[in-house]
C-alpha cells in the first residue's frame, strides 16, 4: 500500500496514509515522496474529505475508520482494484508469482528492463537498492512495460480474491507455490484455485514461466491453461549450471545463453535470476543483455542486507519467516561462508508462523545454523499461538528462546565473537533489534579497548 500511494502521487493525486504501525523502509520512503502519513485508524480523518478511500487487506470490519466510511457511504475501493484499473490497464504488465522469492525476482525483472533501456514502471514489496524505491510510475521516459509482485494474499476484506487476479498479466512468473497464509487459506489447494484464477486471465498471446519442478503449479496448469508456456529449473528448457563459485551459466533449450556473474547466494537466487531472465525474453531483451544486468543487481532491503559490522561480527538482516524460505536463506549462508559461525535470530511473526501451522518444520529449516536464538513476544498482537522453546527443543543446546530484546540482545553479544555471522530473520521491524544489537556490539568492544 505504501508503494502504491507512491504511484497514485506521481500519477497526480495527493495522497494522505493512516496505518497502526509502519516502520522503516517504508516509513522513510513515505515521508521522503512528501506523503503525509497519520497514525491510527481514527474516525476522525474523515474531516480529509478524500474523493476516494483505497483500502488495504489489513483494514477489517470493526476499523473504525472503515466504520465510518461504509455508514456514512463514502467512496471506497481495494488497492489491487484501483491499482488495475488506473495504472495497469494500458500497460504490459509483467507479475511474478509464488510463495517465495516475489520480491527479489521482481527487483532483478525491473532492473533487467531498466538496463535494456526499457524504463519499466514498478510496485514491488520491498525496496531494490538499484532503484532505491519500491514504487514508480515509469523511468525516464514514457514505458508500456510494468513490473509488479503479484501476491496471492487476499485482496479486501470485501474481495476475497487473490490480489493477482486484478493485474492483467500478460508475462506471468509462477515462481513456486507451497503452503502458507494459513490465516485465508484453509490447505495448498485453495491456494492452487486462486494461482488458476491468474492463469484464466493472461491473454493467448501472453506467456507464463513456470518452474517445472513444482508438483503443486503442474497442478494448477493440469486445471487449464490458455497461453504460451516455458518451464525452467533442472531438467527444463530454462536450466542452470553452477560454477565453483555463486556464478552460474544460463542455458535455454540445450544452448548457453552467458555466465551470471554477480554478488549473490543461494540456490533461491540462480531460480529466481533464471525466471526474470526468461520472463524479460518474453518483452525482448536478449537472455545475454539480462545476463549482463544481473551482474550490476543489487539485492532488495532485508534479502540478506548486511546492517553492520562491529568487532569483525557481521549482523544480516533478511525477511525470511516462512520454514522454506528460512532454510534457503541458511543454507545460501553456509555456503558463502564456510565453515565461520552462523548465528540465527529468528522472530516468528507471520500469520502463518502465530498460528503455528508450519511450526514443525521450523528445526530442520535452521539445522545449519551454529546457534539459534528464538524470540516469540508473550502478549500483545504478536504473541505466538504455541510455545516456542518446545518447538525448537530438537536443536538442543544450540537453541536460546526469548521474550524480552534486551535479553536477546545480551544473550547474542555474549556469545558472540570475531568471524561470526549473525542472521537476523523477520518479516516485521523486529522492535529495531538490528541497530540495537550493533549498539551492544560497539558498546563491548568499546568496553574491552579501555580494560586493555
Amino acid at each position: 500500500m505504501g508503494g502504491l500511494a507512491v504511484l497514485a502521487k506521481e500519477a497526480g493525486h495527493t495522497v494522505t496514509g493512516c496505518d497502526a504501525n509502519v516502520y522503516p523502509p517504508m516509513s522513510t520512503q513515505l515521508e521522503a515522496q512528501g506523503i503525509t502519513l497519520t497514525q491510527g485508524f481514527g474516525a476522525e480523518q474523515i474531516a480529509l474529505e478524500p474523493d476516494l478511500y483505497v483500502v488495504g487487506n489489513v483494514v477489517s470490519r470493526g476499523n473504525p475508520l472503515m466504520e465510518e466510511i461504509l455508514n456514512r457511504g463514502l467512496p471506497y475501493v481495494s488497492g489491487p482494484q484501483w491499482m488495475g484499473d488506473h495504472i495497469l490497464r494500458h500497460k504490459w504488465v509483467l507479475a511474478v508469482a509464488g510463495t517465495h522469492g516475489k520480491t527479489t525476482t521482481s527487483a532483478m525483472l525491473a532492473w533487467i528492463l531498466e538496463y535494456a533501456g526499457y524504463a519499466p514502471g514498478f510496485l514491488i514489496g520491498g525496496v531494490p537498492l538499484n532503484f532505491g524505491i519500491s514504487a514508480r510510475l515509469q523511468g525516464n521516459h514514457a514505458s508500456d512495460f510494468f513490473v509488479i509482485e503479484a501476491d496471492e494474499y487476499d485482496t479486501a476484506f470485501f474481495d476475497k480474491r487473490s490480489k493477482f487476479v486484478h493485474y492483467h498479466a500478460k508475462t506471468a512468473i509462477l515462481n513456486n507455490l507451497e503452503y502458507d497464509h494459513a490465516d485465508i487459506f484453509p490447505d495448498v489447494g485453495a491456494i492452487e484455485t486462486q494461482f488458476h484464477h491468474l492463469v484464466r486471465t493472461v491473454p493467448g498471446v501472453g506467456r507464463l514461466i513456470v518452474n517445472g519442478q513444482n508438483e503443486s503449479l503442474q497442478r494448477v496448469l493440469q486445471r487449464g491453461c490458455w497461453s504460451e508456456k516455458e518451464f525452467f529449473g533442472n531438467g527444463q528448457e530454462w536450466r542452470i549450471v553452477l560454477k565453483d563459485s555463486e556464478d552460474f551459466d544460463v542455458f535455454f533449450n540445450d544452448e548457453c545463453q552467458g555466465t551470471v556473474q554477480w554478488q549473490l547466494n543461494g540456490e533461491h537466487n540462480r531460480q529466481n535470476a533464471l525466471a526474470a531472465i526468461a520472463a524479460a525474453r518474453h518483452v525482448g531483451v536478449k537472455p545475454e543483455i539480462a545476463i549482463e544486468a544481473l551482474a550490476q543487481f543489487v539485492n532488495v532491503k532485508r534479502r540478506m542486507e548486511v546492517r553492520g559490522v562491529e568487532n569483525g561480527i557481521t549482523v544480516i538482516d533478511d525477511f525470511a519467516h516462512h520454514p522454506t524460505a528460512v532454510a534457503t536463506t541458511v543454507a545460501g549462508l553456509r555456503r558463502k561462508v564456510g565453515n565461520a559461525r552462523i548465528l540465527a535470530v529468528l522472530e516468528p511473526r507471520s500469520n502463518t508462523m502465530k498460528l503455528g501451522t508450519m511450526k514443525q518444520a521450523l528445526p530442520g529449516s535452521l539445522a545449519e545454523a551454529d546457534l539459534v536464538f528464538g524470540f516469540g513476544a508473550h502478549e500483545g498482537k504478536d504473541a505466538l499461538g504455541w510455545d516456542l522453546a518446545e518447538t525448537l527443543a530438537p536443536l538442543g543446546n544450540k537453541l536460546a528462546t526469548f521474550s524480552v530484546i534486551p535479553e536477546l540482545v545480551e544473550s547474542i553479544v555474549r556469545q558472540a565473537r570475531p568471524g561470526d555471522y549473525v542472521l537476523i530473520m523477520s518479516n516485521g521491524g523486529f522492535g529495531g533489534v538490528h541497530q540495537k544489537l550493533l549498539d551492544a556490539l560497539k558498546a563491548r568492544a568499546q568496553a574491552e579497548v579501555a580494560a586493555a
